[in-house]
């Protein structure tokens, strides 16, 4: 009897490594994504530094006409009224607001490789404050990027909060 349940322990610690090898290489995937929109966003901060001293509603205007950009558009024309309204200090601002949050994605990334549940949590955390806004933007206009975006992340939540589910109470 007593070979028999210890038998039933290892096989079900078994299983508990096995799952959670397989979830690591999925959460791996997250990470890297994370990392990915970590990079992103580092570039976009460098380019807002590279536009300190610039006319920046120069090179706005240069970008539309160079994508054949109807300016008279409503994203067109916020673009072009954000640029016109653009100081070097706010490009330094949101330079360093850039540069944060890539710094938390990256912390993110860090902690989701090594299978950190935190790092799984605050994915969860993230992810899902967006799911509302997406949604109502979903409600606004559909569109194939809406969807994409809300799918991708609405996935993503889902599977870490499953993943979270089935890890209760093997984190100690």
């Amino acid at each position: 009897m007593t070979s028999a349940h210890a038998q039933r322990g290892r096989k079900s610690n078994r299983q508990a490594r096995e799952g959670r090898v397989r979830h690591l290489a999925g959460i791996r995937m997250v990470a890297l994504f994370e990392a990915a929109k970590g990079l992103i966003v580092i570039m976009v901060g460098c380019g807002l530094l590279a536009l300190i001293h610039r006319d920046v509603q120069a090179v706005a205007e240069e970008i539309v006409r160079l994508l054949h950009i109807n300016p008279s558009r409503h994203f067109p024309r916020v673009f072009l009224d954000a640029a016109g309204a653009a100081t070097d200090a706010r490009l330094w601002a949101l330079a360093l607001a850039a540069m944060l949050y890539a710094a938390v994605r990256f912390a993110e990334a860090y902690g989701l490789w090594h299978g950190r549940s935190w790092a799984e949590w605050f994915a969860i955390l993230t992810g899902g404050i967006y799911l509302p806004i997406e949604l109502y933007e979903l409600t606004v206009s559909v569109t194939i990027v809406k969807v994409a975006v809300f799918a991708i992340n609405l996935f993503i939540v889902a599977w870490l909060s499953l993943v979270r589910w089935q890890a209760r109470g093997s984190d100690s």
